[in-house]
């Protein structure tokens, strides 16, 4: 677009990018929760008044994949200038049910000028199991309680009835009262900030510079796919278990890459499933916006320009395009992984280079007792490839999230931590070894629940071009085994133990 070269573009994209950023700083500085505060558990993003994703901080790719659903839900029930929405329905809009997603539409001049959002995963939303992650779910409501898109603000004025509502459907509504004042502050913060650059630079260049650094991002990862060459490839990879039974659950991935656009077409993949490992659509096309995304340059914006090449097919209601009232909790966070090593298995059958997979799991683990519940996911190995060993200890895949302190967590909760340490020997031989994973031991204080959503316990992270596999991951209870999906009850004293998986190594 005239008037604004690749200089001009980059100057734009950061100015953008760090209204983003100061977001996801008002967010954790005013959090409550370790889960958000310390861990980081949470996205910020800008939108223009059509609604297109302009800007993101560097945060979850499981989040900001999908947020743009969010914004398009927000906009189709008429939002008014000013207005504060709240939503977690996963088919309105959101992801799972604890990723609370706030949207403001930035008021100016009696006009929508864009969008603020802001995507947090809190660590209770009800349902059947303290921290919302339940074992077992079969159905949307035992998994917390639903919200489509709703104005939390209007006029200017909190609605202290609908957030009343929310906080007595929730084990935490302390916790849950300031992590929300959090992320409506962040969300304040981003209209600020939007408002200040329309003023300094002039609406018109704002709005023009949104396009151009869309337009930009497209041609940039068009220009990839051409230089990878016409692909043609099928992959499959397996889900251990729904959270119900143990059968193992297929998705399978046709990909094709043709003058600059890639398809992806999942068809053979399971229908949906009874337990929550289903996922709705937005899901696996942030799997897909991620993958893509890995293959550009660093320096590419990652906005809506980038989801503009490529297409997804799924057949009806497949587990990763899951219809109301499937349960999704483990979807998110699990089925997520499980698409991402798929797409980057298709990418190497195709002949483009790619990793050794790593760990495939985000390692869910939440407690939960009288007036308190902790959630956090856990790092493993990274995949080697073919510039070096894969890092160790590392949140791998669709999750970007911070480590949990051991001082933070000890201190809110009646959890001490035994054991942290790298699981040593975890990650594949080869020319390159893949990363270790970790072992995390808690011992519970007082009597809890404890709930696992976890994956790779039985089918290992793939070596590539000859490099050995990973480990498995374990879950064990005071020594004993657990399934990698399951819900315990637990008494004073009792160990839990994590070990998770290493990454695949890469050449022989």
């Amino acid at each position: 677009m005239s008037g604004f070269d690749p200089l001009a573009i980059r100057v734009f994209a950061s100015s953008v990018a760090m209204i983003a950023e100061e977001m996801g700083a008002v967010l954790t500085r005013g959090s409550l929760s370790p889960n958000i505060r310390e861990r980081r558990d949470a996205s910020c993003a800008l939108f223009d008044a059509d609604g297109r994703m302009v800007a993101q901080a560097a945060h979850i790719p499981v989040h900001l994949g999908a947020m743009p659903e969010a914004v398009r839900a927000v906009r189709e029930r008429g939002p008014a200038p000013g207005d504060v929405w709240l939503l977690n329905d996963p088919y309105h809009g959101g992801s799972h049910l604890p990723d609370l997603t706030m949207v403001e539409a930035i008021a100016e001049h009696g006009t929508i000028a864009g969008f603020a959002a802001v995507r947090a995963h809190h660590a209770d939303v009800g349902g059947m199991s303290p921290g919302s992650m339940p074992f077992g779910a079969t159905e949307l409501v035992q998994e917390g309680i639903v919200l489509p898109p709703v104005r939390l603000v209007t006029g200017g004025q909190l609605d202290e009835s609908l957030l009343a509502l929310v906080l007595a459907n929730v084990r935490t509504p302390a916790e849950r009262r300031g992590d929300l004042a959090a992320q409506q502050s962040a969300c304040h913060a981003g209209a600020a900030g939007w408002r200040a650059l329309r003023s300094r630079e002039g609406a018109a260049h704002v709005e023009a510079g949104a396009s151009a650094l869309l337009d930009y991002a497209e041609r940039r990862a068009v220009a990839r796919l051409r230089e990878l060459g016409d692909l043609d490839a099928e992959a499959e990879d397996f889900l251990e278990g729904d959270g119900v039974t143990d059968a193992l659950v297929p998705v399978r991935v046709r990909l094709r890459a043709r003058d600059g656009r890639l398809t992806l077409d999942f068809h053979g993949t399971s229908p949906r499933v009874r337990g929550n490992i289903n996922c709705p659509v937005a899901v696996t096309r942030a799997a897909a916006l991620f993958v893509l995304r890995s293959l550009l340059d660093d320096d590419v914006p990652t906005n809506d320009g980038i989801a503009r090449p490529i297409e997804i097919i799924t057949p009806d209601d497949c587990f990763i395009a899951a219809r109301w009232p499937s349960a999704v909790a483990a979807g998110n966070v699990e089925s997520s992984q499980r698409i991402t090593d798929l797409l980057f298995a298709a990418l190497a059958a195709a002949g483009v280079p790619a990793p050794a997979q790593g760990q495939g799991t985000m390692n869910n683990v939440t407690f939960g007792g009288a007036g308190w519940t902790f959630y956090e996911t856990l790092g493993g190995g990274q995949g080697a490839s073919a510039r070096g060993p894969g890092p160790s200890a590392v949140h791998v895949g669709m999750s970007n999230t911070r480590n949990t302190p051991i001082e933070s967590l000890e201190q809110a909760y009646p959890i001490r931590i035994d054991e942290y340490a790298v699981r040593r020997g975890s990650g594949g031989a080869g020319a390159a070894r893949g990363g270790d994973g970790v072992v995390r031991r808690y011992r519970v204080l007082e009597r809890c629940t404890v709930t696992l959503l976890t994956e790779r316990r039985l089918r290992a992270p793939r070596g590539a071009q000859g490099g050995a596999d990973g480990a498995v991951g374990r879950n064990l209870l005071n020594g004993a085994p657990l399934p990698a999906k399951c819900r315990r009850e637990l008494q004073a004293g009792d160990v839990l133990t994590i070990e998770t998986p290493g990454g695949g190594g890469y050449g022989a």
